[in-house]
């Protein structure tokens, strides 16, 4: 059977997108090409996965309205989810594409605050869920204990999972040495984890073996924006550069590499291989408006470009 893999979305979002002549303040800015994606990095973790032909599971706590209008989002994109009702109302973003100055602002809410009850039903959840990976990703919305990841990560590995982190600050810091199969941060979430400069790959480099052979970590994959990416596995180091594409919109990048290494990892390939099939979704969503909506055709292309690591 194929791997399953569950992703876990706390504090999930509805994004929406559009494109502007010009961002200008006080004036009323109108905006064409309006998208509504199902967001937050869990949840674009397992659209990109399902989009690669991956089997996978978004569990999401999601409510009022706007939580409505996520499940139906998932729905739509024929994305296997379980949804855990709160009381607040799920976030809505909005990124918008300065087409006059080629830049892309986008607006992030904090999300709504959780009661313990409802943290604690995302991890009985976790207690039976039926998976062999588990990725969590994303921030904790107000309301919810730093140790959060670290408890999720305990489940899985209690239940033989594999358990996969995308965060950053306290969560982070409180979920290593938990048993993690990897993480992936980005430049300056990491630098901040290490205690090191963002400027000196060299240093982040050193960093992240070091976590990876004092067995803090399976493996640390950093994503470096526009300058690649960067994995620390047992055997050393490797740098990535990023791939030239055209850019069309960066959001999702870093979930979508997430979600094509751990792909590749559930699959039985090595880490590197993993790495460089990450690289080449992560390029892939650029390519794309919308969030996280690489097609699996030029992440098959990209690779190929990539060539043996």
């Amino acid at each position: 059977m194929a791997p399953r893999i569950l992703t876990l979305t706390l504090n999930p979002t509805v994004d929406i997108a559009a494109d502007a002549p010009a961002v200008q303040p006080v004036r009323k800015v109108r905006t064409t090409n309006e998208s509504f994606d199902p967001g937050g990095g869990g949840v674009n973790v397992s659209r990109v996965l399902h989009e690669l032909g991956g089997e996978t599971l978004a569990l999401v706590l999601a409510g009022g309205v706007t939580g409505h209008l996520l499940v139906e989002l998932l729905a739509e994109g024929g994305v296997p989810h379980q949804a855990i009702a709160i009381r607040g109302r799920t976030r809505m973003s909005h990124t918008v594409h300065d087409l006059a100055a080629g830049q892309e602002y986008r607006f992030v809410p904090q999300g709504p605050s959780l009661a313990e009850p409802e943290w604690q039903a995302a991890l009985a959840a976790l207690e039976t869920a039926e998976a062999d990976w588990v990725v969590a990703s994303g921030s904790l919305p107000p309301g919810v204990p730093e140790d959060f990841y670290a408890r999720a990560a305990a489940i899985a590995a209690r239940r033989g999972q594999r358990f996969v982190l995308d965060t950053s600050g306290a969560p982070l810091r409180a979920a290593m040495g938990a048993g993690l199969a990897l993480i992936k941060p980005s430049r300056g979430e990491f630098a901040a984890l290490a205690g090191v400069a963002s400027a000196d790959d060299a240093a982040l480099g050193a960093a992240a073996l070091a976590l990876v052979r004092e067995g803090r970590v399976g493996l640390v994959a950093v994503t470096l924006g526009h300058e690649g990416a960067l994995l620390a596995e047992p055997g050393g180091v490797l740098r990535l550069p990023a791939l030239e594409v055209p850019a069309l919109g960066a959001v999702g990048a870093g979930d979508s590499f997430l979600a094509a290494m751990v792909l590749a990892l559930a699959r039985g390939e090595p880490p590197r291989e993993a790495f460089a099939w990450g690289t080449a979704a992560g390029a892939a969503a650029v390519m794309r408006p919308g969030t996280a909506h690489p097609r699996r055709a030029d992440v098959v292309a990209l690779r190929q470009r990539i060539g043996a690591v």
